[in-house]
């Protein structure tokens, strides 16, 4: 059942988002080669305690940390660890906050140092299929709307698009209905509606499709170890707009990079 959230609550999870956004960008000075997963989940939990906010992946379904760090051939759900980050890798980093009893869930994939160039075309492709994506997150579509673009997008591109992991519904649960895959049908699906709130999250592999579990029951590799980029926002259906509640202007901010690529998503006018 879709939980239908009011302009109040929308702002609440707007600040919970926020957290996130904020933790993504102090992490975005720190991600260089030789530091720690280990470190950065570390930070990461110490500053969103600090803004009145609870870590939302720790302890959820008995994950141990804060952050899901999934680099390289990792798709999702990686655990920190004491392994230094080298030049070359990328890192998926997942994040989550619970504020005011609403969710915020939110991620980016970051380069370490200089990445080869068939990389950063596989992170750039998977972001701009998340707005793809959003894009089609409005009043009268349907969820297999928004995964249809996103898949369209990046298959044409020749990347493999992950079936087994999807977005989701988000508020006081950080997994709500509807599941929000990244591949799907035009017209097929749940109706969008004013007041829905959703983690839109592509999860996009630079071969195979195809992922594996492995056994500590949380860590998902691509099956042929090839690269894979994850990105995601918050995205609230108002007035049968698409309104962004996170943003990656903190990231950009940290690592010079001018963009405006959320402007069209925004309904409120947003300050750094």
């Amino acid at each position: 059942m879709i939980i239908v959230k009011t302009s109040e609550e929308i702002e609440l999870m707007r600040e919970s988002a926020l957290i996130v956004s904020k933790t993504l960008g102090i992490l975005a000075k720190e991600v260089k080669p030789g530091v720690t997963t280990l470190q950065l989940d570390k930070i990461a939990e110490e500053y969103i305690r600090e803004q009145g906010a609870v870590p939302g992946f720790l302890g959820l379904y008995d994950f141990p940390n804060t952050l899901c760090m999934s680099p390289n051939d990792q798709v999702v759900h990686g655990f920190p660890t004491n392994e230094p980050l080298k030049e070359g890798d990328i890192i998926s980093i997942d994040c989550g906050a619970l504020k005011n009893g609403f969710y915020g869930d939110h991620a980016y994939t970051f380069a370490v140092g200089e990445i080869a160039p068939e990389t950063k075309k596989l992170l750039q492709v998977t972001k701009e299929s998340l707005y793809i994506g959003i894009r089609e997150f409005k009043k009268g579509n349907r969820v297999g709307d928004v995964g249809y673009a996103i898949q369209k997008y990046c298959e044409d591109h020749g990347y493999g698009v992950v079936r087994e992991l999807v977005g989701h519904g988000l508020g006081s649960k950080m997994h709500e209905d509807p599941e929000m895959p990244n591949y799907g049908k035009r017209g097929r699906g749940k109706k969008f509606i004013d007041g829905m709130v959703v983690a839109i999250e592509p999860m996009i592999n630079m071969g195979t499709q195809r992922i594996k579990q492995h056994k500590d029951g949380w860590t998902i590799t691509t099956l042929d170890n090839k690269p894979s980029a994850h990105f995601e926002h918050d995205v609230a259906l108002v007035n049968g707009k698409p309104e962004l509640l996170s943003t990656f202007a903190y990231i950009y901010d940290a690592l010079g990079i001018d963009s405006n690529e959320e402007e069209e998503f925004r309904q409120k006018q947003f300050v750094l």
